[in-house]
């Protein structure tokens, strides 16, 4: 080859590789296509090179203790570059390897696996998938140390297609709140869904070539872009108390054969949810979690009786009622309009104080009151609702949350029944997660907080981005309203339709549903049953809504089917947590060589003390007290009575707490000996005379 001819060879031989790699760039920047028949194709594809994306590492999702609930790991798909090994190292190695590759995957003989391999080295292809099954780290470094790819890459060909699953460390548990991902890592449902945006990361690019047998492989030019790994998300979930949660609810769904079940506990001050699930039923009969319904949409029914504590809202908020005020509810019809309302008692209740009327759930009672109160002007029913965010979704952070209903007389449908279903929960529509807000409302002093289930998000250990308690509503009623909600509510548990789920260590509040569904527009005798409340009632620190729909057999109400779960639920999270122990056994010890002395009548107290030359002092001259122990002296504290409220005889001799009752009017009964440990009526609410109150002895 002549001097010229060389200078001219190797001028087209650089305009070439300039133009390849300019090529390069200009594909990076844009997509340039052109007519083929009657279809576009991809220029970029015609001449083998193509910008493809390059994928984000999702983000890890955590429970409240910075257990993985969510995470991505990395599997492998393994091809191979028959091209790049030289003859010798092929040769001498191929048939190794091909043993090695037939006993690990099980699917070809040696034989058959060289085939495979010399045919495309032969044919010149430069890529060939070896098995399309996907494998883990530990074996991906296995196979690194295999004849021919121990060489690496660059010279023995070997090829790592990374693919990232998505797996999910406990399983099942809390599967539906967490979520999953599809084929292309996108969220689905869940919190994946919800915070995709925030776990998807950000995609990179790079340029591909494509190799013989439909391969691509990157070019490494300087020009690629690095994708962005996904932020972390902190949930409020707790593995725990999610585990007692849907085992307690699991159980329960499969004593009553029912459709499906929810069940959320939440916690009072900060609205942090910890436990949520979701069991429905499959073909097969099996529970598993198919849908939120304690959130969406198709969770949104009519509460039924759980919706009561609103009507009472409503009515102590307006009027001057008192609990110990009565309303005869007749034989247990009533007749309104053109319907008919029953209550749950054959032969009904007769006449009852407007706390018996909350405790037994008589829907005659509670129709007639609001009826009374709020008949000429039902605005004003519908008033306090909505001035409680009844009717307002809470923006919940999970995306899909179902809208509340909230019947209003303007309405076409509104008839002059509307007002009295509505007050014992029908014609209206509500959530669970929002029937619980209301419910843990009033365990929080009246302060309504948005449920929250991510804390927050983060990049490793930099927070990025904290999601705060929001309150939604300051205070949803006087405190007078409140103390007279928190006696009905006890009452519910110690003396109504839930008093199987009473319980001498801890004290339970809350409420009992039970509504008709609707199909084809007509009610009909399948159940929606329910239990709302809060524990420990003394210092409440969780809320908790258990919802099972249509149970079969005999048992088909709220205090037979939802409220047991409850009280599942409330026990084995009494049994974990030691605080709460420490909540409802306060002071119910006095510290030192001290006689037990805990309350009762200061006099004797006195004489008592003075006899066995203990030193005592009083923090003022009171008939009855309680004590406290300081620098090995007992100091009495005045525990003064009011003929209007219930007293706190807690630590008293059941002699002088029986002297105390019975002279406001109360009827005692009595479980066990010794001091009074625990009342069923809550210290300072409003006695209610003829009421009976339990006193358990230890």
């Amino acid at each position: 080859m002549s001097i010229k001819r060389a200078i001219v060879f190797r001028v087209r031989i650089a305009f070439i590789l300039t133009f390849l790699v300019a090529g390069a760039v200009i594909f990076r920047m844009v997509k340039i296509q052109y007519i083929e028949g009657d279809k576009w194709v991809d220029l970029g594809e015609t001449i083998g090179m193509k910008v493809m994306n390059v994928k984000a590492t999702r983000g890890n999702i955590y429970a409240d203790d910075g257990s993985l609930l969510a995470t991505s790991l990395p599997f492998y798909r393994l091809a191979f570059d028959p091209y790049l090994a030289n003859d010798g190292l092929y040769k001498n190695n191929i048939d190794s390897l091909c043993y090695l590759l037939s006993k690990y995957y099980k699917d070809l003989d040696p034989t058959q696996y060289k085939r495979k391999i010399n045919d495309a080295r032969e044919a010149g292809r430069r890529y060939i998938t070896l098995n399309r099954k996907e494998i883990g780290y530990q074996d991906k470094k296995r196979m690194e140390r295999w004849p021919i790819f121990r060489e690496g890459r660059l010279k023995g060909g070997i090829i790592f297609e990374k693919v990232e699953k998505r797996f999910l460390p406990f399983s099942h548990l809390g599967y539906r709140t967490i979520g999953n991902v599809n084929d292309s890592d996108r969220g689905v449902v869940g919190l994946e869904y919800s915070f995709n945006k925030q776990l998807a990361g950000v995609n990179g690019q790079a340029l591909y070539q494509k190799m013989a047998g439909g391969g691509w492989k990157p070019i490494y030019d300087g020009t690629e872009k690095r994708p962005v790994d996904g932020y972390d998300i902190q949930t409020t979930i707790n593995v725990d108390l999610q585990d007692v949660t849907e085992s307690a609810l699991l159980n329960e769904l499969q004593k009553h054969d029912a459709d499906y079940g929810v069940a959320v506990v939440m916690e009072v001050k900060t609205g942090e949810i910890k436990a949520i699930s979701n069991l429905s039923r499959n073909v097969n009969g099996d529970y598993y979690e198919r849908y939120n319904y304690a959130v969406g949409s198709q969770g949104s029914r009519e509460p039924g009786s759980t919706f009561k504590l609103a009507s009472m809202i409503a009515l102590l908020e307006e009027t001057d009622i008192q609990l110990s005020d009565s309303i005869d509810t007749g034989s247990g019809e009533l007749e309104f309009f053109d319907r008919t309302m029953k209550d749950h008692k054959p032969g009904g209740f007769g006449k009852l104080s407007v706390q018996q009327i909350f405790e037994k759930s008589s829907n005659i009672g509670v129709a007639k009151l609001v009826t009374n109160y709020f008949n000429d002007n039902p605005e004003k029913f519908i008033e306090y609702l909505k001035s409680m965010k009844l009717d307002q979704p809470l923006d919940f952070q999970m995306v899909g949350e179902g809208k509340p209903y909230i019947k209003d007389p303007s309405d076409t449908t509104w008839s002059g029944v509307s007002l009295p279903w509505m007050s014992h929960g029908y014609e209206l529509k509500m959530t669970p997660l929002q029937m619980l807000t209301l419910y843990n409302a009033v365990a929080n002093d009246g302060r309504m907080v948005k449920p929250i289930i991510v804390k927050e998000v983060m990049r490793a250990d930099r927070t990025v981005e904290r999601f705060q308690t929001e309150v939604i509503n300051k205070k949803i009623c006087s405190t007078q309203t409140l103390d007279k909600l928190r006696a009905m509510m006890e009452g519910v548990v110690q003396n109504g339709t839930a008093s199987n789920i009473s319980h001498s260590h801890y004290k339970i509040a809350g409420k009992t549903g039970t509504a008709k569904k609707v199909k084809n527009g007509r009610y009909v005798r399948e159940y929606y049953t329910s239990f709302a409340g809060y524990f420990p009632a003394e210092a409440p620190k969780y809320s908790c809504i258990v919802v099972i729909d249509n149970p079969k057999g005999y048992q088909i109400y709220g205090s037979d089917v939802s409220a047991p779960v409850f009280k599942e639920i409330a026990d084995k999270i009494y049994s974990l947590e030691m605080d709460l122990h420490e909540i409802t056994n306060e002071g119910t010890e006095v510290t030192g060589v001290f006689p037990y002395i805990k309350a009762g009548n200061q006099q004797e107290l006195t004489m008592i003390c003075n006899e066995f030359g203990i030193s005592n002092h009083s923090m003022g001259e009171s008939e009855w007290v309680k004590t406290d122990v300081i620098d090995h002296a007992v100091y009495w504290e005045a525990n003064k009575i009011d003929y209007e409220k219930v007293p706190d005889v807690r630590g008293m001799t059941l002699r002088d707490a029986i002297y105390v009752l019975e002279n406001l009017g109360l009827e005692v009964q009595v479980d066990g000996r010794g001091r009074v440990q625990t009342q069923s009526q809550t210290p300072g609410g409003r006695i209610i005379k003829g009421s009976t109150i339990k006193l358990q002895m230890s």
